[in-house]
């Protein structure tokens, strides 16, 4: 009997902490969503480009598309295919936007990374990137990779040299952000990925 009573405590007491935990949530959201309607929406440091969804995907595609040739005619692979998403810039106002193109370039050896780092290490600060870390990764694997910045096409680039190793074949991996660009409305973005 007294096993039943210390089960039944202990239920209640998790079923308060549950509530308590929900109000708190709900209240948080709640909150926030009041405070976007203030003035607490942050401001950028830059002046977003007016640019709607489709046009800004096109532009980061070609960004991508001349990354890969300044890794140079020799890395001949495969490309992956998803192209650019879209990405809400809610903390800075409904109409902002960036772009983000995670790809790669795979069935390729590990001399073909090693050439393709280095071409784009060469070709980047002449085609206005500015490198801001070139070392290796933060993992056991310690690929090197690649941090640039292009202030005038408003775009940042992750790069990571992968080898071949027993868990995955060699390929070089992108990731091409965009700063926030400026939609004709937030309606224009609803939809969008």
């Amino acid at each position: 009997m007294a096993d039943t009573r210390a089960t039944g405590r202990r239920i209640h007491r998790t079923t308060k902490t549950i509530r308590a935990t929900a109000l708190a949530v709900a209240l948080t959201g709640l909150l926030s969503t009041l405070s976007v309607g203030c003035s607490n929406v942050k401001e950028l440091d830059y002046t977003p480009v007016r640019m709607d969804p489709e046009p800004a995907r096109t532009k980061t595609k070609q960004v991508s598309s001349s990354l890969l040739e300044m890794t140079g005619a020799g890395v001949k692979g495969k490309v992956t295919e998803p192209g650019p998403s879209v990405t809400r810039c809610r903390e800075y106002g409904d109409d902002l936007f960036s772009m983000s193109h995670p790809w790669s370039v795979y069935e390729i050896s590990d001399e073909q990374v090693d050439a393709g780092l280095t071409n784009l290490r060469k070709a980047l600060n002449g085609n206005g990137w500015k490198i801001t870390k070139d070392g290796k990764a933060n993992s056991q694997a310690q690929d090197p990779e690649i941090y640039a910045e292009n202030d005038a096409e408003q775009f940042a680039l992750h790069v990571t040299g992968n080898k071949k190793s027993a868990t995955g074949n060699a390929m070089i991996l992108f990731k091409v952000v965009s700063k926030c660009f400026k939609a004709e409305s937030a309606k224009s973005l609803d939809g969008e990925y």
